[in-house]
């Protein structure tokens, strides 16, 4: 099975387990699925033993998204580090499908383990393997079964579902598809099915009554499919008990898209009706769609992250155009400040040539920060800014692009940051891009005040760590020597310097403030790099971070760094975590357990 090699039955866990359950020291008990088995914080006085069916780890952080740590799987013990550190739990667990396990006391443990050391061996392999796979920012299990279900009428599954195998065949794994076919099958069928699989798709139809039940109830992580052309149902026909996956935000919606259409529309109601985790669009004829989706079941897509840097963020422009010309998939995009305007730029769909033309436009051109105002809330209206991104990104809707993007702004208010996922590309933007005292900040529906992203969180790397299993390309343009004495003199004659045009970039306090946003403390610095598996830091410290003219050496710049870090890989960016298969030689599963 994919992810950590399967406990067999003679282990000697199981064989603990099971003499101490014929003793009556060892306890069973069915958990339904969406209930929880243990809390954060909660004390470690027992270990637990999966049997049967699905568990998942999370964790969960004030103001933030639940982070899904991975899958545990049956035979698998849960609970066994807090045990043997005597520490409270630092997860929260919760059954994914209805489940059985057994409970062994803590002191039972102990002298247990304590008359046969081959028990303690065995944990201690489990949990290092478990640390090396947090370590190189895997999952300690990833989620390998996956279940589609329809929402409304998107039309027959099977055929959609079965092209998506394909891809992932193509991949090197195995894969089956299973439909309703399997409904009357006993709860062992399903096991051995699952685990002489790398990855299992179940599939119902939009009749398939019961069996859209059990789908839901079966697996990891669930996908539902609706006609992205329609509005959604007004009402929909779900389970009788909803999925416990909806409630971990293990849910995700995929729009079946017209080949012919720029762009998607209307997608926000989709996501008010199914209240999904992400959203995906896909055109059933277009190969790199189907790609993208079996990426993101693998482990194998690339999520890209660009930093907040003022006029050196152009650098994000060459790494973009980079990666591309190396043939990198982009299947998650996320950024802050001027990144984020380079990001939903790439999930606009801009080619390398539109990308020149708008950001040349829009910045380079003219400067965007030369509408002075009487510094009352900043030292520019802010208008020009606002206009020439309503005039990039019109009316589309976050919803609406065709890759899952984020951007981040600072909420003032709360003093957290604010994750924008939903709602016009346009007013995000404005709000990741809103520096203190340059542009004024923005509001949201909440009366909430929000400014420059990069105050709080200037390159999100966990974030889109946390968001999708694949590996993360980040690019951060704040590194190295970026201010000097020099870039904040007073001019020597106000008079030459307003002459001169220098006025335009503003004046030497708009350095100050655009450097102060960007500065990251070094933990948060640190975590955030940490999440990438390709980083690239390129040299733009010769490029004053308010002179937007310097568009073509930036870029230079970007894409030298990205191909320089390209090239250093030993493998395509999208194999960096790759998992194990059933099929890999084993010559190539050593390979990869090495590397990890």
């Amino acid at each position: 099975m994919v992810g950590l090699p399967e406990i067999p039955d003679d282990s000697a866990l199981a064989r603990l387990f099971s003499q101490e359950r014929a003793q009556g020291e060892a306890t069973w008990f069915s958990l339904p699925g969406g209930q929880t088995l243990y809390n954060a914080g909660d004390p470690s006085d027992q270990l637990f033993f999966l049997r049967t069916g699905r568990l998942g780890a999370f964790r969960r952080e004030p103001g933030q998204e639940p982070q899904f740590l991975g899958v545990i799987r049956p035979g698998e013990p849960a609970g066994e580090m807090a045990l043997i550190a005597g520490a409270p739990h630092s997860a929260e667990v919760v059954a994914l499908r209805d489940s059985e396990l057994f409970a062994l006391p803590r002191d039972v443990f102990f002298e247990a383990a304590e008359a046969d050391a081959s028990v303690m061996v065995e944990l201690a392999r489990l949990m290092i393997l478990r640390t090396r796979q947090a370590t190189r920012r895997g999952t300690m299990g990833e989620p390998s079964v996956f279940g589609f279900t329809p929402m409304g009428q998107p039309g027959p599954l099977r055929a959609l579902v079965e092209r998506i195998a394909l891809e992932i065949g193509k991949l090197g794994y195995s894969v089956t598809c299973i439909g309703s076919e399997a409904q009357n099958a006993p709860t062992e069928w399903f096991s051995e099915v699952e685990r002489s699989h790398d990855f299992v798709l179940y599939l119902a139809e939009s009749t398939d009554g019961n069996w859209r039940y059990t789908v839901s109830r079966q697996v990891d992580r669930l996908f539902r499919v609706g006609r992205g052309d329609r509005k959604p149902p007004l009402t929909d026909a779900e389970p009788p008990t909803p999925s416990p996956l909806q409630a971990q935000q293990l849910v995700d919606l995929i729009l079946l898209q017209p080949s012919d259409i720029m762009r998607p529309s209307g997608s926000a109601a989709w996501m008010d009706a199914a209240q999904p985790a992400r959203l995906f669009h896909l055109r059933r004829d277009q190969a790199p769609d189907l790609q993208r989706i079996a990426r993101v079941l693998t482990g194998q897509s690339v999520g890209l992250v660009l930093s907040g840097g003022g006029a050196r963020a152009y650098a994000h422009v060459g790494a973009v155009r980079a990666l591309r010309e190396r043939g990198v998939p982009i299947d998650f995009v996320g950024g802050v400040s001027m990144g984020a305007i380079i990001g939903a730029g790439v999930a606009m769909g801009w080619n390398d040539t539109e990308m020149d033309r708008r950001i040349h436009e829009a910045f380079v051109n003219t400067s965007p920060l030369d509408d002075i105002a009487l510094p009352l809330l900043a030292m520019t209206h802010g208008v020009k800014v606002s206009e020439r991104l309503a005039h990039h990104f019109g009316e589309t809707a976050i919803e609406d692009l065709w890759l899952p993007f984020f951007c981040l702004s600072s909420n003032l208010t709360t003093g957290a940051y604010h994750l924008h996922k939903r709602g016009l590309v346009r007013k995000a933007l404005r709000a990741s891009i809103s520096l203190p005292g340059i542009l004024p900040p923005a509001t949201d529906e909440n009366n909430n005040v929000l400014v420059d992203g990069a105050v709080l969180k200037n390159f999100p790397a966990d974030i889109m760590h946390a968001s999708q299993l694949g590996p993360v390309v980040g690019v951060d343009v704040t590194s190295g020597r970026s201010i000097t004495a020099d870039d904040v003199a007073r001019p020597a004659s106000v008079w030459r310097w307003l002459w001169s045009g220098q006025w335009r970039k503003g004046p030497p306090i708009v350095s100050v403030l655009m450097r102060a946003a960007t500065v990251s403390t070094g933990p948060d610095l640190a975590a955030a790099r940490a999440a990438t598996d390709v980083l690239v830091l390129p040299d733009v410290t010769k490029i004053e971070i308010r002179d937007w003219s310097a568009y073509d050496p930036a870029v230079a710049e970007g894409y030298r760094a990205m191909i320089e870090a390209l090239d250093k890989l030993d493998r395509p960016v999208e194999d960096l975590r790759r998992r194990r298969s059933l099929q890999d030689p084993p010559q190539a599963k050593a390979l990869l357990a090495s590397a990890g």
